[in-house]
This record gives structure tokens, C-alpha cells and sequence, in this order.
């Protein structure tokens, strides 16, 4: 994948975007863009470099993976990112004014509260170990888990830890279970044979998980647009393409295609045209409301905001007619 592909085959290749960006960052055309390494975090950018998305708009991608969206929201207000991408569970951050949602990508259900050998229900971790990664979806499913099985945080001993260090832990017997997500558990199964599934979203019909990009609080319309443009022609090549961009994404994330088409089937696409008809009708801000009032429910938020003040449907919406 030119040059993109080469930027990411080693942490002294990341060293070298990252001075790169600063040497010409100022320039207007070079996009700083954070990633999760999973389908729904990467499959646009691959697609994105792949189909020569970003010259047509005049940009260049310099693009970093992190561990998780809240990571990636403290990089864009520290002005190390211009863009990023978040799952459900960090949707709090652009919620309290931290960022802006600068597009919907997908419907995400690769979340999971698993458990070790043994552990069966949410009930047979009362007063046990629980790793999470704190403000994340893996956080996000945990609590869900939790509220329905008449259980609070209190119930369980939680312990706020990184996704490789869930993995670690989970694989040692330090920890008893995990609120995490595929493909990491798919790596998990791997070295804990006869993990046990506990919850996951897909048991939570009456909500709606989406993922998305982000930018800063402060949006440069200009730059914006085009970036926006980039990634709705990236989602309908991969709407129209799904086997392609599949195997374009594991080729960015050096994995086996087969790992992410297993972590892509859980996981909702949506045309660029339908993500404008749902932005128009009010569907995108019942998604992000519905997340909203879960937040304060959790006391992530102090009260839920109007969608409108956090995600740039207009913006959305003008470049689709670009």
C-alpha cells in the first residue's frame, strides 16, 4: 500500500512520520490521523491510500495507530492529531466538548465482557478482578453488563489497564475477567483456551453502538470538508467492495485476512448516502443521545448534550454533494 503501508512496518518508521509531520505539518496539505489496528479503525485508511483518495483532495496522511479512542482524543488537544478515530465507548470525550464527531463510520458489536475457564455469568465475578480499558467500549460493555444483571462496579474489583496489558494479565490468571473487544479476544481464546463469553452488545438491541472520526474542539472547516469527502468515498468502496477491504486492511494491520473477516462481521456498514439520510432524519443524533444518556447514567457525563454541538452533520452532509 505505497506509502502508507511502509509507514507503518516499524516503530522507527512511526518515529520517522512523527518528525516528518512536524517538519511539515504547517504546509495545510499533511493530515495527522490516529487508528485503532482493528477493521473498523483501518479499513478506510487503507482504502483511503490504496485508491489515491487523499492526493484527489490535495492531502497526505500521516497516520499513527494507538491503543484506544480516549488516547487519541488527548493527542488531538494536545494538537498532536488533526483527526482520529473513536469507538462507542469513548463517545463521552466529543459528548463533554473534547473533540467533534467529524463523521459516522460504522455500527460496532466486536465488544465482550469475557471471563476465564469457570467463570460462566457477570454474577460469578462479584468480588472478582476485572480488567478494562477505562472511558472505552470495553468499559462501556462492562457496565452494560453490570446495569442488567442488577450489578454496579462496586459488585466487582475493576482495574482500569490497557488493551495489551488485558491481554497479558488475562493469559497470567492475574485477572478473573475483562471488558475488551475482537480481535484482541480472538488473540485471548488463543492463549486461554476455553474462554468464556459473558456479555456482549449484540445482547443490547435497543442500542445503537456507533464508531467514528473525530477531529479537535476546533474545527478548520476547509480542512474538514476534505477529509470528510476522503472518507465517504473510502466507505462506499468498502460498502460496495467488502472482500477487498478486508484483505486491504489486514495487509495494513499485518494480519491474517481471516482474523478480519472474523473481526468485520461484527460489525454494521453504511453507504455514505444512507449515512446522510440518517443524519438528516434525526437517526445519528438518537444514537448519540441514547449513548449520551448512558454516560450520565455512569457519571462520564453531567448531563447529555445536544448531539448538534458535537457532531458536524452539516459539514457531513455538504461533502457528500461535493
Amino acid at each position: 500500500m505505497r506509502s502508507l503501508r511502509h509507514a507503518l512496518t516499524a516503530a522507527s518508521a512511526v518515529s520517522l512520520i512523527a518528525l516528518s509531520v512536524t517538519a511539515c505539518s504547517d504546509d495545510g496539505s499533511t493530515v495527522r490521523f490516529g487508528y485503532i489496528s482493528d477493521y473498523n479503525g483501518a479499513s478506510l485508511l487503507a482504502i483511503a491510500e490504496e485508491q489515491g483518495l487523499w492526493e484527489r483532495q490535495g492531502l497526505t496522511p500521516e497516520v499513527k495507530v494507538f491503543t484506544n479512542g480516549p488516547l487519541q482524543i488527548q493527542a488531538l488537544g494536545a494538537g498532536d492529531l488533526d483527526f482520529g478515530y473513536i469507538g462507542p465507548g469513548a463517545m463521552w470525550l466529543p459528548a463533554s466538548g473534547k473533540a467533534k464527531v467529524v463523521a459516522i463510520n460504522t455500527l460496532a458489536y466486536a465488544d465482550r465482557v469475557i471471563g476465564r475457564p469457570g467463570v460462566a455469568t457477570i454474577q460469578d465475578l462479584k468480588g472478582k478482578k476485572v480488567g478494562v480499558p477505562a472511558g472505552t467500549s470495553g468499559d462501556m460493555v462492562l457496565n452494560l453488563a453490570l446495569r442488567k444483571a442488577g450489578m454496579t462496579t462496586a459488585d466487582i474489583e475493576r482495574v482500569p489497564m490497557d488493551p495489551a496489558t488485558i491481554v497479558s494479565a488475562f493469559a497470567a490468571g492475574q485477572i478473573d475477567g475483562a471488558g475488551i473487544w475482537y480481535p484482541l479476544i480472538d488473540t485471548i481464546k488463543q492463549k486461554v483456551p476455553g474462554t468464556v463469553e459473558i456479555a456482549s452488545t449484540k445482547e443490547f438491541p435497543d442500542n445503537s453502538f456507533p464508531t467514528a472520526f473525530v477531529s479537535g474542539p476546533e474545527t478548520d472547516q476547509q480542512l474538514t470538508s476534505k477529509v470528510i469527502k476522503v472518507l465517504q468515498e473510502a466507505n462506499d468502496w468498502r460498502a460496495a467492495h467488502p472482500e477487498e477491504a478486508i484483505t486491504q486492511a489486514a495487509t495494513l494491520l499485518k494480519l491474517d485476512p481471516a482474523k478480519v473477516r472474523a473481526d468485520a462481521a461484527n460489525v454494521q456498514t453504511m453507504t455514505t448516502a444512507d449515512l446522510v439520510a440518517k443524519t438528516k432524519d434525526g437517526t445519528v443524533a438518537k444514537w448519540l443521545d441514547s449513548l449520551g444518556d448512558f454516560f450520565v447514567a455512569t457519571g462520564q457525563l453531567k448531563s447529555r448534550p445536544d448531539a448538534a454541538a458535537y457532531y458536524t452533520g452539516d459539514l457531513y452532509e455538504k461533502a457528500s454533494t461535493q
